[in-house]
């Protein structure tokens, strides 16, 4: 009995120190990748913020911008790009060290490419605004935002794959540093423009208490190179724990972030305007906001793990299913059958996000890891070229 008894002891006492480990080793990756998305973020909700205290059409039309063209655009970037944090983490992690460049600057071209036949998108974003029932003035403001977008997402397609590459290697603090620099000059700048240029708007200037977690809720993402670079170690073992972890200390984020939305989603509204009709409506939606930010705590890393492992295609097909063919009827009839109207649209979201998670927690409860660990190596083969070093031993 005391051998059995000491022996648990040793497993649990081996266990703990795994986790804690295997923490160590996710924080040194996400804490640099988090405080780079919040930054990221966070600069958007600046501009909303100052905006939305100027002029509340410039701050519908900022919304639809960000929300629609912006996000639209970015997740076919973020999408393809995904590809790069799959094969330079593999590559990391089978010690092929010169394809991850390579890995890089194909991405650029790729992506270069694709932003430049979607451009239309925020050239022509009035009449599209238009087309889609939008007021005049909101329109004419839209595609007037729209344009000043540009850079910005241009600029996304090397900051997004560098972040990429820098963090497949545990290199990204540099990342985080200049993030935080960015947002710090984009205050000052807002401020100063907003306020300085254009005269006294409002008492609201001094908020900046501003950026309070609530506001940044989807932006907390446990990424998955830790995956990625164990599956191209050939550790199955270690890639399976690394799941494990990463799932618990996502959820751990996302219920933090789901008490502090259900305790002050009703003062959330007033970091945009003074009016009183959308702190209400805000207001009045924080409870949906709060299960939004759970589970957009969890949801994420799962895609992490999928695309880790380079399991984009299932994670399209999943996603295909889930907001189109599940998500889209019930946001019709709630929204426009039943009249709920945003309610009813926040609910087709969750609804969607619910069947995706569910969805992908089967998936990575099925897949075959070890399966997986040869499929990255066949993968890594195949895209393998030669380094300089192995060419000149060829030679010689």
């Amino acid at each position: 009995m005391q051998l059995n008894s000491a022996s648990s002891e040793q497993k649990s006492h081996d266990l703990k120190g795994r986790i804690c480990e295997e923490s160590k080793k996710i924080w040194r990756i996400a804490l640099p990748s988090v405080i780079s998305r919040l930054s990221l973020f966070g600069t958007m909700v600046v501009s909303q913020s100052f905006i939305g205290h100027i002029n509340s059409t410039d701050l519908a039309a900022y919304a639809l911008v960000q929300t629609l063209t912006v996000r639209f655009v970015n997740g076919i970037l973020i999408g393809m790009s995904s590809a790069t944090e799959t094969l330079c983490g593999q590559a990391f992690g089978a010690k092929q060290y010169h394809m991850m460049g390579i890995f890089l600057q194909r991405s650029w071209l790729i992506n270069l490419v694709t932003l430049t036949i979607l451009l239309p998108v925020f050239i022509f974003a009035t009449p599209i605004f238009e087309l889609l029932r939008e007021g005049e003035a909101i329109a004419n403001s839209a595609g007037s935002i729209s344009l000043w977008f540009i850079p910005f997402i241009y600029s996304m397609i090397f900051s997004v794959t560098i972040h990429m590459y820098l963090q497949a290697q545990q290199k990204n603090a540099i990342i985080a540093w200049l993030s935080l620099v960015q947002f710090t000059i984009h205050m000052i700048l807002a401020f100063c423009l907003c306020y300085e240029f254009r005269g006294p708007w409002s008492n609201g200037c001094t908020m900046h208490v501003l950026m309070a977690f609530g506001v940044w809720r989807i932006r907390v993402h446990l990424r998955s190179v830790r995956v990625a670079n164990e599956l191209g170690r050939g550790d199955a073992k270690v890639a399976k724990f690394s799941i494990k972890v990463l799932i618990s200390t996502s959820t751990l984020i996302g219920l933090l972030f789901w008490v502090l939305c259900l305790v002050f989603g009703n003062k959330i509204g007033y970091l945009f305007t003074k009016d009183e009709e959308v702190p209400r409506s805000v207001s009045d939606l924080s409870i949906l906001l709060a299960f939004s930010v759970l589970l957009n705590g969890i949801y994420p890393v799962l895609t992490g793990v999928a695309i880790g492992a380079g399991l984009q295609t299932k994670m399209a097909i999943i996603n295909l299913i889930c907001f189109y063919l599940i998500g889209l009827p019930i946001g019709a009839v709630l929204g426009y059958v039943t009249h709920l109207q945003v309610k009813g649209i926040w609910i087709e979201m969750i609804s969607g996000v619910v069947a995706q998670t569910l969805a992908l927690i089967f998936m990575t409860w099925r897949t075959n890891w070890d399966k997986e660990v040869c499929i990255t190596s066949s993968r890594l083969n195949r895209w393998y070229l030669k380094s300089e070093e192995e060419n000149n031993l060829e030679t010689k």
